[in-house]
């Protein structure tokens, strides 16, 4: 799955618009390297986002193509 609609389907970004934008700017990395929107996530990768001053690091546990809000959380594991 695409970096960009992860992040969204995951709610860790609202939109997917918002999260392209995010990667092009070079606020988003995976394994310690910047990703472009286009990179495809799979399980076990480490997200890193910078929010301004805020950084969110998450792992990915399972992708899926549509989820729940309330499933939402199970994508993901906080570091």
């Amino acid at each position: 799955m695409r970096l960009d609609k992860f992040l969204k389907v995951s709610r860790l970004i609202k939109r997917r618009t918002v999260a392209n934008e995010a990667c092009d700017a070079g606020r988003v990395l995976v394994n310690g390297k910047v990703a472009k929107a286009s990179l495809n996530v799979k399980e076990g990768d480490v997200i890193e986002i910078h929010f301004g001053t805020r950084t969110v690091k998450a792992e990915v546990l399972d992708v899926q193509e549509t989820v729940r809000k309330e499933e939402a959380k199970e994508l993901y594991r906080f570091l």
